[in-house]
């Protein structure tokens, strides 16, 4: 087992089972023939076109009919079982941050439509006389997604409507406990990106991570159900938790390992893998 086993884990996607999805002609996604098929048996709002290419109808011309639409297949597909459950949350579909939404999509149903998906990671830590030491969250057991794997303390999906910041200095709130008057000091420090394939699908994620450090005396509650408990271990420790399994939640496990390198605890003398780790770790996303 090795650093490098999560990020070929978090990029194993197999595009060669997928045929792209677009909107106009921008490919926004991609979708397995199991739900091509049974999303464009609902009607004539979706079509493969001559390239064996998938996306709305010509008559699907606006932002606001396209969400109309999807609400509508999305709703229809988990009547029929080919989604198992939506979220309630609403996501943008964009291929880049600078792009205007074309859309939005229910959160659970992205990876179905392979669609691009942003988020938001923090590195919650603290400062000992004996180093480093990472805040590790641990995920509620009856959570619908990884119950009960080891987590980032605080992280969240990027919904429609909010900024990244705003939407962290949220998420700190409400899982956390983590008041704005320590959250405001929230430093971003770039981001993560993979091409994962789930059961659902496809995600070609993008995570937008901070650093948070943190006072000795700060003690995060448990104050939405999503995390079971936090806890407090030595940076050293944390590393062989992701060096010798798969115990974080895939994804976490990548913003962890980005912290390391940035800390100074995996140098390219010390990592053999340290070239490919940094590579690995901004996968480009298309699709």
């Amino acid at each position: 087992m090795a650093y490098l086993d999560h990020i070929n884990a978090c990029n194993n996607a197999n595009l060669s089972r997928y045929a792209r999805f677009r909107i106009d002609d921008q490919p926004v996604g991609a979708i397995r023939s199991d739900f091509a098929t049974a999303l464009t048996a609902l009607g004539s709002d979706f079509i493969r076109d001559e390239n064996g290419e998938y996306g709305f109808a010509a008559h699907i011309e606006t932002p606001e009919h396209r969400n109309e639409v999807l609400v509508n297949a999305t709703r229809r597909l988990c009547e029929q079982g080919v989604i198992k459950q939506l979220h309630g949350e609403k996501f943008d579909i964009r291929n880049q941050l600078s792009d205007p939404p074309l859309c939005q999509l229910d959160r659970f149903a992205m990876p179905y439509f392979g669609c691009r998906s942003w988020g938001v990671h923090m590195n919650g830590f603290v400062r000992k006389s004996d180093g480093i030491h990472m805040w590790i969250a641990h995920r509620a057991k009856d959570k619908p997604t990884y119950p009960g794997m080891l987590d980032n303390m605080v992280a969240g999906g990027q919904p429609t409507g909010l900024g990244f910041r705003e939407n962290m200095i949220k998420e700190c709130a409400e899982e956390a406990g983590i008041p704005e008057s320590l959250s405001r000091h929230l430093r971003p420090i770039g981001a993560v990106s993979y091409l994962y394939e789930t059961a659902e699908g496809l995600k070609p994620d993008v995570m937008i991570n901070f650093d948070l450090e943190l006072p000795e005396d700060f003690i995060p509650q448990c104050t939405d159900g999503e995390v079971d408990r936090f806890e407090l271990l030595p940076l050293a420790e944390v590393a062989e938790i992701v060096r010798s399994g798969f115990d974080f939640k895939f994804n976490c496990a990548l913003v962890v390992i980005d912290f390391l390198i940035r800390h100074g605890y995996l140098t390219a003398d010390n990592e053999p893998s340290y070239g490919e780790l940094l590579s690995g770790l901004h996968r480009p996303l298309n699709v």
